[in-house]
């Protein structure tokens, strides 16, 4: 109790951690935020009968509780309102999607703690054995929804939905697919089939989308469980480093955002950071004209309280299945995308 109080005195009790510079008369540029997080379990207390979610009950080996709770999105909610108050930002995300959240309620009762803005949410229940879903954010103000469907992985045991989801910005149109892919508990060889079957389906929501236009902005967002060399990322998905010859083959390549990144990864084992969390962009997206994605619209969003006292990998909830209170064990992703004026 005493470091839940310690956290929220200091949270509430200092200012932002970035001012924000004068305005001038310049005209504002147009953008859309697009943020990708892996949340570390975003569960309630409540246990739930028809999913595998007793640890994360007041009772369960995890002892989680209201309290833990409150903590967590009290963490998500300080994670937004830095990126609001970076300078290369100066706004709450957009548009944003978090893996491994329990439920609908408890998302939108984190949304609505996130002040000055009302998000709505795109929300499809998976047949996940753990129960955790992808959840799905916007910003009615700044976007307009289309259409979105949810899509089944066939495997023998379920797993995440993959989400497609259409929107405009300003006219704009453009869709994400959102992806938590299996994981690689276990063994990376004997699961990897996994994500190749999962890798199939999204790359069949990419041909459907395509099909019809080869430059469509498209924005793959997700937790795959696979770096980008690996074969599920760069054979069957189509990711390249090389923007030219994914501009040449639009129908079948996607360019691949941490090409060239120099900073930390998103997701940290035996203190080697990893790039499972990525985000990918159609051929429309990385053409500089309408709307686009220019080259230094990327980053892995973290700052110090982010990570953990090492620096070394980020703060999560859970160490070794013993609640420590952190933020999560990944770092979210950014992509700032440009209208064109």
């Amino acid at each position: 109790m005493r470091q839940f109080l310690c956290f929220f005195f200091l949270f509430f009790g200092t200012t932002p951690l970035i001012s924000h510079p004068a305005t001038g008369n310049h005209k504002p540029e147009k953008t859309v935020l697009f943020l990708w997080w892996n949340v570390e379990n975003l569960f309630d207390p409540q246990n739930d009968p028809l999913t595998d979610d007793d640890e994360f009950t007041p009772d369960g080996k995890l002892q989680w509780t209201e309290k833990k709770l409150i903590l967590k999105e009290m963490r998500i909610r300080h994670l937004f309102t830095a990126v609001e108050a970076h300078p290369d930002y100066r706004k709450y995300p957009d548009i944003f999607a978090f893996a491994e959240v329990e439920n609908k309620s408890v998302f939108e009762e984190t949304l609505s703690k996130i002040p000055g803005i009302r998000y709505k949410s795109i929300y499809f229940e998976s047949s996940d054995p753990r129960g955790i879903d992808i959840a799905l954010g916007y910003n009615p103000q700044t976007l307009r929804p289309e259409a979105s469907k949810a899509y089944t992985v066939p495997l023998d045991r379920p797993t995440r939905k993959i989400i497609v989801a259409g929107f405009s910005a300003a006219g704009h149109p453009f869709h994400v697919i959102l992806n938590h892919w299996p994981s690689r508990s276990f063994d990376t060889g004997w699961t990897e089939s996994k994500r190749m079957t999962a890798a199939k389906v999204t790359r069949h929501i990419l041909d459907s989308l395509l099909v019809g236009n080869p430059k469509a902005d498209i924005i793959v967002m997700g937790d795959f469980n696979d770096e980008p060399v690996d074969r599920s990322i760069k054979q069957v998905l189509g990711s390249s480093f090389d923007a030219a010859q994914v501009k040449a083959n639009s129908k079948t390549l996607l360019y691949n955002c941490w090409n060239g990144y120099k900073e930390i990864g998103s997701y940290a084992f035996n203190n080697h950071w990893q790039h499972i969390d990525q985000i990918l962009l159609s051929a429309g997206m990385i053409e500089n004209k309408g709307f686009f994605a220019p080259d230094d619209a990327f980053r892995c969003f973290s700052f110090s309280r982010l990570l953990d006292k090492s620096g070394k990998k980020p703060y999560a909830t859970y160490e070794k299945r013993k609640y420590i209170g952190g933020y999560s064990d990944h770092l979210p992703l950014i992509l700032k995308a440009r209208i064109a004026n």
